[in-house]
């Protein structure tokens, strides 16, 4: 492979990180592939015609099936709500081609799991957008942890909050519908229970609680009618992991002050390792016989890192997060590279989401 073609399907605040993802990914890293935007679809095609200029893609569709059939796009990435991801990723299986998809991967455990079939048939590399599993201070977590610096794994507490809905004015939209695996589970929660499967490995069961705070919220386009809301917004779930640690999990939208708090404290027989999502660039770090925790800053001395900045302390952000993703997702397509999360490891993650969700609306333990 020479020339690898991107076709990208959405034009939102992710289609915008993909597009420069792929557009920064050759400058920061020397790439075994020459990546050609060959085309971007968006049901707007007047949208469409302008992103696919002001981004750089050869050619725009007003619809996303002429993309996935366009013969110049190798690899269909998806950035649309949700319930579109597995129409969209089944029609580009079937096509023989490579799919790089947002998270969550379907909107139930049915379709995450012939999603997963679909790819293993298509024999085809696939990734799920859980872009903060990249960041090399994650990696340096997962490194500590299977180095045995904090001994035998004891729990995890983990939370992703935000309150981009916690005012209940905000207006209904897709992320409201249950039939597109609208709430904050889903939303953000999806993002930690992929991290905590990353540095912990497998949960066995989880007993769970979900509560919808606003009840109703305005319907679209500045309408006085008001719609009921049916998704939770804010779960709680306590977990048991393969290993043996005990955990709790939450996630909520309306948590005033928090903007990207996916946050955890993992301790050990040795130790503890913390980790805020808003300071992405620091990892703290207890360790058995220290007076206190120890601050790790990222520097050139991580992977990822040094492609960036030769220097500590200048930081990487969100978008360099989704570059490094990116970067993965390119060797894995060049057979260099198996460390994104595919669409097997996606269906896991959806297994456990739906755990939950049963599990609060049981009132009861759920074994996985």
């Amino acid at each position: 492979m020479h020339e690898l073609g991107i076709g990208l399907i959405g034009t939102g605040f992710m289609g915008r990180a993909h597009a420069l993802a792929f557009r920064s990914v050759g400058a920061v890293f020397e790439l075994p592939v020459r990546l050609h935007l060959a085309a971007l679809a968006d049901a707007d095609a007047q949208r469409a015609e302008h992103c696919a200029g002001a981004w750089g893609f050869a050619r725009a569709h007003g619809d996303w099936q002429e993309l996935i059939a366009d013969p110049r796009v190798n690899l269909v990435a998806i950035t649309t709500p949700n319930h579109l991801h597995f129409p969209m990723a089944m029609a580009a299986l079937t096509a023989g081609k490579a799919v790089y998809c947002e998270k969550p991967l379907a909107v139930s455990v049915e379709q995450a799991r012939q999603m997963h079939q679909a790819a293993q048939a298509a024999g085809v590399v696939t990734r799920v957008g859980y872009n903060y599993q990249h960041n090399p201070m994650i990696v340096l977590a997962r490194q500590l942890i299977d180095q045995g610096e904090l001994g035998q794994l004891v729990s995890f507490q983990g939370e992703f909050s935000e309150d981009f809905m916690a005012d209940p004015d905000s207006p209904w939209s897709w992320r409201c519908d249950p039939q597109h695996a609208g709430g904050a589970l889903a939303d953000l929660g999806s993002h930690l229970l992929a991290m905590a499967r990353f540095l912990m490995g497998p949960v066995q069961a989880v007993c769970a609680d979900t509560q919808t705070v606003h009840l109703q919220r305005p319907a679209q386009g500045g309408s006085q009618q008001r719609r009921a809301i049916e998704v939770d917004d804010q779960a709680h779930a306590l977990l048991r992991f393969a290993n043996g640690a005990r955990g709790s999990m939450s996630s909520s939208w309306i948590k005033h002050g928090y903007k990207n708090h996916l946050s955890f404290e993992i301790s050990g027989t040795l130790g503890t390792l913390a980790f805020d999502q808003e300071r992405l660039n620091e990892l703290r770090l207890y360790r058995v016989g220290h007076k206190g925790f120890q601050r790790l800053l990222a520097g050139p001395d991580l992977p990822g890192y040094a492609a960036f900045s030769p220097a500590p302390g200048h930081q990487l952000g969100y978008n360099e997060l989704k570059t490094l993703e990116v970067h993965e997702l390119i060797l894995a397509l060049c057979g260099q590279g198996r460390d994104g999360t595919d669409f097997g490891e996606a269906w896991e993650v959806e297994r456990l989401a739906a755990a939950i969700r049963t599990s609060a609306a049981e009132q009861r333990w759920i074994t996985l």
